[in-house]
């Protein structure tokens, strides 16, 4: 999908916000997303302080962003690595979260895995995302050691499972 689809349908979300490719001009953008997102306050803050997503990531990944339709304000964005299949990155801009942006984005990114014929997609979860993820459809595959000094935690790691589309009506 590398044209915009809106996000009717999606449970909270009106027919104004879409999805499209993301661009190396988005990069400061998805940056403070990352940086300002309330999920990284206290003993998770280190993480992101220096976080960056650079036009370089932006330019060599499937990065995917969630728009406000009416004003281009940018609601959330994920990042899909095809090899290994990963998710690498989804945040909800803080005020967008409970409104279905995290399903639309989701959603697409199921999209995206089938039609680049993977089967699965990997999800090393933030700790307290983990609840959103198992609600939209991944399952508990284990747990990611701490790696310090960068991540000084244990993380959920969890996956999508990516069923091949099959035509209508079939068996």
């Amino acid at each position: 999908m590398n044209g915009s689809i809106t996000g009717g349908g999606a449970a909270g979300v009106d027919g104004s916000v879409s999805v499209r490719r993301a661009v190396a001009r988005d990069a400061r953008r998805l940056t403070r997303l990352v940086r300002g997102s309330r999920a990284y306050e206290g003993p998770y803050a280190a993480m992101v302080a220096d976080y960056r997503v650079g036009p370089d990531y932006i330019e060599s990944h499937r990065v995917f962003v969630a728009a406000d339709g009416r004003d281009g304000h940018v609601l959330g964005f994920y990042s899909l690595v095809l090899a290994p299949p990963e998710l690498d990155l989804l945040f909800v801009a803080d005020p967008a979260q409970g409104r279905g942006v995290g399903r639309l984005l989701v959603a697409h990114m199921r999209s995206e895995a089938r039609a680049a014929g993977l089967d699965r997609v990997r999800v090393v979860s933030h700790p307290p995302a983990e609840g959103f993820y198992l609600g939209v459809g991944a399952v508990h595959v284990g747990t990611a050691a701490a790696t310090p000094p960068a991540v000084v935690w244990d993380r959920p790691e969890l996956e999508f499972r990516i069923p091949a589309h099959t035509a209508p009506g079939a068996a």
